[in-house]
């Protein structure tokens, strides 16, 4: 039963926005905003005319530069220097304006870092709930400010540890959570009124958040003082990541009722992490990554608006996942643009007027696909370099990767050393002293400006198709990820993108770094848990729990949120309650890309 479709979404949106701002972007380029005076700029252009001609060409006529061409990681073709020119057309109030003011390029509050820094987040999970419960108390006592859960993949995809679909994955790429057991296990001893969690779940985030809110009672916690993130952003798992259970539109229908359900019960809360991260690590470049991801947000925005709410209210829990990867100013430029681009679509299309509605707040971590099994130390470099221009890009949150994780999940020395990266970064560069330090930059204004245009590109194109939905059933935004990624893979096989220790600079003999290994025992531990729990339960009262559940799925007027939390709490399994929604909905195929 699917009751979330395309022209729900779009029905009160006229095509030809997108169009609009991507010729209101260009035309733009021609004009002098009121900081600059005409005479001078046109003085200035003709000035780098001249010093182009008389002494940068004849100087690499006799010193030819290392390339023929030199671009961002996203093909920008660079000039080699920007100057006021390139930026003539950018007014500052209205296109940057101060910290805390729309369209917050500069940043979403005042005083930004000066006031807090971003929460050191690191994301964990691995094995039992014990062994990552022992993790995240080991991260919180090394400066961790916020908890990250990572889960294994059965528990990803809707499936008990003793399925035979689970087989061999138990534990290994994230913690084991089957049930309520496992989750008062994973938070035992952990305040959930003292700390925010972030869960990276999608398919079946519904049956997460509903265990964590039961814990919280548990602990005697009401959920309105619950602080976090779920993932939650199905869209992004039919572009990228790949783990979803259900047709597009009956996810849909479930985020909707998470939307509702949280808007009303849990006002701290943010209830979509809307992520670029994964798009970007299954081989988008920047431009895409920012739009693919922007688009998805809007797509929810719209999902809100469809079911009632009010985008003034909802959208204030409306977070955002940024990939930082080794591209330095074009990262940051992408998340100026980010912000901008946001704002200024809420308040203009959707017509929101809630000042803290229309802010970007987004988490970040650094490019797990830039880390290198050669060379390992290496790794620490990169992250420290990404997690640099995340900060200076303004991110609310931050998760560095360890350097062994091209190898293994994090060892206990690797992630004491990327959480010690951000307390350098917050402690030692004074960086977060000055709030955006890099405005101005003829270079960075100008990319954050071009980085905005291409997004109005993909925007523009994707409404063609008939919105995010529709071109994901087409492969659109797939077959041009993988495009990008076959490009990015031949430059490094051609050495014309250098990757130190990998295509140069290889080193004869590597160093072995300590490699974590989960315990073989796990997939039995929790095989042997979730039978007992099955044994022990109130079976009766599960299977009424049950029924209503599969009458929620059945019927699209009765919230999911409520049965699904009423069965958890009678110690339903995630799996029981995933499976009627696959026998309700169905399941999906990826449509062909080739």
């Amino acid at each position: 039963m699917l009751v979330i479709t395309s022209s729900d979404l779009l029905k009160d949106f006229p095509k030809g926005y997108w169009k609009r701002k991507l010729e209101e972007k260009i035309s733009k380029r021609n004009r002098i905003s009121g900081l600059y005076n005409k005479e001078e700029i046109e003085k200035l252009g003709d000035a780098e005319y001249r010093w182009r001609s008389e002494v940068y060409e004849p100087w690499i006529k006799e010193k030819p530069e290392r390339k023929s061409k030199f671009e961002t990681a996203s093909g920008i073709e660079l000039k080699p220097i920007y100057t006021p020119y390139d930026i003539k057309h950018i007014d500052y109030l209205e296109d940057l304006n101060f910290p805390g003011c729309y369209p917050y390029t500069r940043g979403v509050y005042p005083s930004m870092y000066r006031g807090r820094l971003w929460t050191i987040r690191e994301f964990s999970g691995f094995g039992t709930p014990e062994d990552t419960n022992k993790r995240l108390k080991f991260l919180l006592e090394h400066g961790e400010t916020g908890l990250s859960i990572a889960f294994d993949m059965p528990t990803l995809y809707g499936y008990d540890s003793d399925s035979p679909r689970a087989f061999g994955e138990v534990g290994k790429m994230g913690v084991s959570v089957s049930s309520l057991q496992d989750m008062e296990a994973l938070f035992k001893d952990i305040p959930l009124d003292q700390v925010t969690t972030s869960m990276t779940i999608n398919a079946p985030a519904i049956v997460l958040l509903a265990l964590y809110i039961a814990v919280a009672e548990k602990q005697g916690v009401p959920i309105h003082r619950l602080s976090g993130t779920i993932q939650n952003d199905i869209l992004k798992e039919y572009i990228a990541q790949k783990e979803w259970a259900f047709p597009p539109e009956a996810h849909l229908r479930i985020i909707r009722d998470m939307m509702e359900f949280c808007s009303k019960n849990m006002p701290k809360w943010n209830y979509i992490s809307i992520s670029g991260y994964h798009i970007r690590e299954a081989g988008a470049n920047a431009i895409q990554e920012l739009a693919f991801t922007l688009m998805d947000g809007f797509t929810y925005v719209e999902l809100g608006m469809s079911a009632g709410l009010d985008p003034n209210e909802f959208a204030t829990r409306l977070s955002f996942f940024f990939n930082s990867t080794m591209d330095f100013f074009e990262e940051i430029a992408k998340f100026r643009a980010a912000r901008r681009i946001w704002a200024t679509v809420l308040k203009e299309r959707y017509g929101v007027k809630n000042p803290r509605a229309l802010l970007l707040r987004f988490h970040t971590q650094t490019s797990g696909a830039s880390l290198t099994w050669q060379q390992p130390l290496n790794n620490i470099v990169r992250t420290a370099i990404e997690a640099l221009a995340a900060v200076l890009g303004g991110t609310q949150s931050l998760h560095t990767n360890s350097y062994d994780e091209a190898l293994c999940l994090p060892t206990e020395e690797a992630v004491v050393v990327a959480v010690r990266t951000q307390q350098i970064i917050a402690h030692e560069t004074n960086v977060a002293s000055v709030i955006d330090p890099l405005a101005g930059s003829y270079y960075v204004e100008w990319l954050t400006d071009k980085l905005e245009e291409e997004a109005y590109r993909y925007f523009d194109k994707i409404e063609e198709l008939g919105g995010m939905v529709e071109a994901i059933k087409k492969g659109y935004p797939q077959k041009e990820i993988i495009e990008n990624a076959y490009r990015q893979a031949m430059k490094v096989e051609n050495k014309e993108d250098i990757i130190v220790g990998v295509n140069e600079y290889i080193a004869k003999d590597e160093r072995i770094v300590n490699v974590f290994k989960t315990n073989p025992e796990v997939e039995k531990k929790q095989r042997e848990r979730i039978q007992k729990l099955k044994q022990s339960r109130d079976n009766k009262k599960v299977k009424e729990a049950l029924e209503e559940v599969r009458r929620a799925f059945e019927d699209p007027s009765i919230n999911l949120m409520y049965p699904i939390l009423k069965a958890v709490k009678a110690y339903a399994t995630l799996q029981e309650i995933m499976d009627i929604g696959r026998e309700v909905y169905g399941t999906w195929k990826e449509p062909s890309i080739l």
